[in-house]
C-alpha cells in the first residue's frame, strides 16, 4: 500500500530521482513528499537527524538515508525486476564504480562546480580523469549496463550513472565548467539511450526546469564565498 512506503525529496535531485526509478521499476507504489531545502520539515529531521538531507525512503516506520544504501534497500526487499547481477563478482564490480561515480560526482565535480580560477581548472582536470575512467568503464563492462547493452531493462549502474550522463553537464553550462562530458564516446552513447527508456523519461525533470535552479545554486554559492 503506498502508506506503507514514502519518500521524501526534491525535485531538482538526481539522488531522488535514482531512487523513484528504482522504486517504479519494482513496482512499488509509494507516497512522495517534496521537502524545502530552506525549510526542513519535522519528519525529515526525525528520519536523518545525522545529515537532514533527501532521499530518506520511510518503509513502514523503518527510515532509509543515502540514495545508493536505499537502492540496496529496495533491491533486497523487492526482490522482483533485479536490478543488481546475480553473479557475486559482477555485484561487486557494480558496487565498486557506483561508489567512484557518487565520489567523483559529489567530492570533485561539485567541488568544480563552486570554485574559481586555478583552483577550479585543477579539480576539472581531475572530473576529467574520472570521466576517462567512466567512459572505459562502460566500453569495458557493457554487460553491466543494461541499457548500455541495447537492454530493455534498466540496472543498478544505469539509475546510479545518471548522474554523469544527465546531471554533469548541467553543472557544467550552470556553473561554467570545462569538463565536456558529452565528447567522451560511450558516455554520450550511453546517455541518448537512457534518457530515452520510458522510465527515465517519465521521471527525469527537463534540463530547461533543472539549469535555472542549478544556475540559482551557483550564484548562491558564490555570493556566500564572497561574504
Amino acid at each position: 500500500m503506498a502508506t506503507e512506503v514514502k519518500l521524501l525529496g526534491i525535485w531538482p535531485s538526481p539522488f531522488v530521482f535514482r531512487v523513484k526509478v528504482a522504486l517504479q521499476l519494482k513496482g512499488v507504489d509509494y507516497e512522495y513528499f517534496e521537502e524545502d531545502p530552506f525549510n526542513k520539515s519535522p519528519r525529515l529531521l526525525e528520519s536523518n537527524p545525522i545529515h537532514k538531507k533527501v532521499p530518506v525512503l520511510i518503509h513502514g516506520k523503518k527510515p532509509i538515508n543515502e540514495s545508493l544504501t536505499i537502492l540496496e534497500y529496495i533491491e533486497e526487499t523487492w526482490q522482483n525486476n533485479p536490478l543488481l547481477p546475480q553473479d557475486p563478482y559482477e555485484r561487486a564490480t557494480v558496487r565498486f564504480w557506483a561508489k567512484f561515480v557518487d565520489d567523483l560526482f559529489w567530492n570533485k565535480a561539485f567541488a568544480a562546480f563552486i570554485a574559481k580560477g586555478e583552483a577550479k581548472e585543477k579539480i576539472e582536470k581531475e572530473v576529467i580523469e574520472g570521466l576517462e575512467k567512466i567512459d572505459g568503464a562502460i566500453k569495458e563492462k557493457s554487460s553491466l549496463f543494461n541499457s548500455a547493452a541495447g537492454g530493455e531493462s534498466i540496472g543498478f549502474l544505469d539509475i546510479v550513472f545518471g548522474v554523469i550522463g544527465y546531471w554533469l553537464p548541467i553543472y557544467e553550462e550552470a556553473g561554467s565548467m570545462q569538463t565536456h562530458t558529452q565528447k567522451f564516446p560511450a558516455i554520450a552513447e550511453w546517455t541518448t539511450k537512457f534518457v530515452n527508456h520510458p522510465v527515465i523519461k517519465e521521471n527525469l525533470p527537463s534540463t530547461e526546469s533543472l539549469l535555472p535552479f542549478f544556475r540559482q545554486v551557483h550564484e548562491f554559492v558564490s555570493s556566500a564565498s564572497n561574504n
